[in-house]
């Protein structure tokens, strides 16, 4: 296994650590939680620039980087959601437009009829992680134990604001209208998978 896709591998495995630092009551394992995910995040940009650099992208990397970009993100959403920052609702259109284009990725792949990974996607991705990660410091910061009671005040009114609910909406929209483009970019490639799955049915 190539080193990009070693670094999916570990993105992967760095996400339920990340998960229980983050959900603990130490406040020290939230900052280690933040840690983590920022390491996380990272693996992510060098992967696809190694892979791209020393042409050793793989099917299997072109795969797999982008559903542990989708473990990493929903893992960090769901918290949110638990702590009463983030709607369920939103979250839940995010992870249902994920789910449903990771399953026609694998049925395409299965037919042998790949399908690409949009710009606008990787766009997607790349605004939901700031996004989370933003999140994720102003979580840190509500603990007093290191910033003092002020600050996590600022940081929980933060947290609560109607921005984050609107600027959340944004990304839920955005991140509907990356699923139409994906259907729309990729129709042909699934028609043809289903065509020829029809066609060895009817043989």
């Amino acid at each position: 296994m190539n080193l990009p896709n070693q670094l999916t591998v570990l993105r992967i495995l760095l996400t339920p650590v990340f998960v229980l630092l983050t959900v603990s009551e130490n406040p020290y394992h939230k900052l280690w939680g933040v840690i983590v995910f920022a390491v996380a995040s990272l693996t992510d940009l060098y992967d696809g620039y190694h892979a791209r650099k020393y042409g050793i992208v793989t099917r299997w990397g072109a795969f797999m980087d982008p559903l542990a970009d989708k473990i990493l993100i929903s893992s960090a959403f769901f918290i949110y959601v638990a702590n009463g920052y983030l709607e369920l609702w939103m979250v839940l259109v995010v992870v249902a437009r994920d789910v449903m284009v990771t399953l026609l990725r694998v049925y395409a792949e299965l037919k042998h009829k790949p399908v690409v990974t949009s710009g606008s996607a990787k766009f997607k991705t790349l605004l939901q992680n700031v996004f989370a990660y933003i999140l994720l410091v102003f979580f840190l910061l509500r603990e007093s134990a290191f910033f003092g009671e002020a600050t996590g005040n600022v940081a929980l009114a933060v947290l609560t604001s109607e921005w984050t609910d609107r600027i959340m909406l944004a990304l839920t929209l955005f991140t509907i209208y990356t699923g139409v483009a994906y259907l729309v970019e990729n129709w042909d490639s699934l028609r043809r998978a289903y065509l020829n799955t029809s066609r060895q049915e009817m043989i």
